[in-house]
């Protein structure tokens, strides 16, 4: 870290100028630092008209939303923008594109995405983007399949495997899913109210048996390049558009994980959805939910599949009907890591402003409630929903 500063607004324009690949950068004169989530810096950089023209993006030695008590490697800067530039590598259209990386101080320039928005923001308020997941589900099945064994040499892929060794995060990962919610802990972030609730997961042998399992898969399965963390909050929409975003959390691990924490962001959603609309308009936007939860899937296991038929190189891997009995391993593994990132985002540190904006109390409780809900259920039936079509009359079921 001798090189490392952290940045001002003042140092990231200038910065922008030098590595940005503007074609004007001296028009770059004022930065907005707008980073909400819970590890980084993010500036954008306004030219002289106030249009924001490139974003300048800085990892800190901590975890930010706790403080430097909570120390943090800043290697997952470098994993971030290497796990965003192989992703766009297999699509682009779909990935924030890295201009630049400096690993001395933490800091990577990348593309403004100020003509999109993000998603969660837009689901909240009942704003539907009809492509977007669909659009999830192509970026999902571009970049796992040609990052897992199906498509790379296996001594590229070990290569792989380790370059992007991440464990640092990866333990975040682990005691946030698939620990801190099953104990007492005081990372732990819920309401008095739910304590019954909570209490009930902690003694809960069979689910703690079924996340245990789950926690292990994140272990042991090196099947493709995650993104790691991608959640509603984590991507960009815009008309007939949809851009990944940050990819810190980017390992090798389960295919499972990511389409779980998609799938499981949008059921957050719907969770959360009575507490921001009106009764007519929230029953509606639940069903576009549930319509998003079933186009995202089968999306992701149709160009996964093709993918497979297509472009497979290993002799074995290729036999007809393998990627399809492979996918059905996918899916329950999906279905199991998103109650785990359901109970997860309820329970334990970092919460959803899906749920957490509900300004009625006992509306907000409530739908915390259908979360942890829905999650346990997930968790402990997962190998017993074979399709998208069975996880949402399993949702309805507990709603």
């Amino acid at each position: 870290m001798s090189q490392y500063r952290t940045f001002t607004a003042r140092d990231a324009v200038e910065y922008a100028k030098q590595f940005g690949g503007l074609d004007n950068p001296s028009s770059l004169v004022d930065a907005q630092e707008v980073g909400d989530g819970n590890l980084n810096l993010v500036f954008k950089i306004f030219d002289a008209q106030g249009v924001s023209r490139i974003i300048v993006k800085q990892a800190l030695p901590y975890v930010r939303c706790v403080g430097e008590s909570w120390p943090l490697t800043l290697d997952r800067a470098r994993l971030e923008a290497q796990t965003l530039t192989e992703h766009y590598q297999h699509s682009p259209q779909h990935t924030v594109k890295i201009h630049h990386y400096d690993p001395a101080l933490a800091v990577m320039v990348m593309e403004d995405l100020s003509s999109h928005k993000i998603w969660r923001g837009e689901l909240i308020s009942g704003v539907y983007y009809p492509q977007a997941a669909q659009q999830l589900g192509e970026y999902l099945a571009h970049t796992l399949f040609h990052t897992s064994d199906f498509y790379l040499h296996p001594h590229s892929k070990k290569a792989q495997v380790a370059k992007y060794i991440n464990p640092e995060m990866c333990e975040i990962t682990e005691d946030l899913f698939f620990n801190d919610p099953y104990l007492i802990h005081e990372r732990n972030n819920y309401p008095q109210e739910l304590e019954a609730d909570v209490a009930a997961l902690r003694n809960d042998d069979q689910l703690k048996i079924a996340v245990a399992s789950l926690k292990h898969r994140f272990f042991s399965q090196a099947e493709a390049l995650l993104h790691g963390d991608i959640h509603s909050g984590s991507i960009f929409v815009a008309d007939g558009s949809l851009k990944a975003i940050d990819a810190e959390f980017g390992y090798y691990g389960p295919i499972g994980f990511d389409i779980g924490t998609a799938i499981g962001n949008l059921l957050l959603n719907f969770c959360g959805l009575p507490g921001h609309l009106g009764i007519r308009d929230a029953a509606a936007a639940r069903e576009q939910r549930l319509t998003d939860i079933q186009e995202l899937w089968n999306t992701f296991a149709e160009r996964f599949q093709a993918l497979a038929a297509e472009k497979t190189r290993d002799a074995a891997l290729s036999v007809p009907g393998y990627a399809s009995q492979f996918l059905k391993k996918v899916w329950t593994d999906a279905i199991g890591f998103c109650g785990t990132e359901l109970i997860r985002r309820s329970v334990g540190l970092s919460h959803v402003a899906d749920i957490d904006t509900i300004q009625d109390d006992a509306m907000r409780h409530e739908c915390l409630r259908h979360a942890i809900t829905l999650g346990k259920a997930l968790i402990v039936i997962a190998d017993r929903i074979d399709s998208a079509e069975e996880l949402v009359a399993r949702v309805r079921q507990y709603s």
